[in-house]
């Protein structure tokens, strides 16, 4: 299986919350390996920069203003098929949806807040990365 790094925030909701640790267990449980963090204020621009795939559907102002509401944990989680294994260990997008013991179940509060982002495929891993982080910021 191939080795591969993917882009995971975990958002306000859960940085307020302080579950970080918690999040982070659960990536590295399952064998992912955080190999680049930074915890981060995102702006305006970031953010609806970021998020620019979505800027014509209803939830953008809404996400984007979410998004700069308190602190993000940015990070790179590396592994054999990172993209799938983060987006499984995440779970659904609604929590009401999700997989027992995943993230989004055990502490997402709704669909918007459900406590993570991650890249959807390894064309958008790398762009997504690429975006907050330079070569030199992941080691591993």
């Amino acid at each position: 299986m191939p080795v591969e790094q993917t882009l995971s925030i975990i958002k306000p909701d859960a940085t307020r919350r302080n579950l970080t640790g918690k999040i982070n267990a659960l990536f590295e449980d399952a064998g992912l390996k955080i190999v680049a963090q930074r915890r981060i204020r995102l702006t305006k621009e970031m953010a609806e920069k970021f998020y620019e795939v979505h800027a014509e559907r209803s939830f953008f102002d809404d996400l984007c203003n979410f998004m700069i509401s308190g602190p993000v944990v940015v990070q790179v989680l590396e592994g054999e098929n990172a993209v799938a294994q983060n987006r499984q260990i995440m779970g659904a997008t609604n929590p009401a949806n999700a997989d027992a013991g995943t993230v989004r179940k055990l502490f997402g509060e709704s669909i918007e807040c459900n406590s993570v982002h991650g890249s959807d495929s390894l064309e958008n891993a790398k762009t997504e990365i690429e975006f907050f982080f330079a070569k030199m910021d992941i080691v591993g």
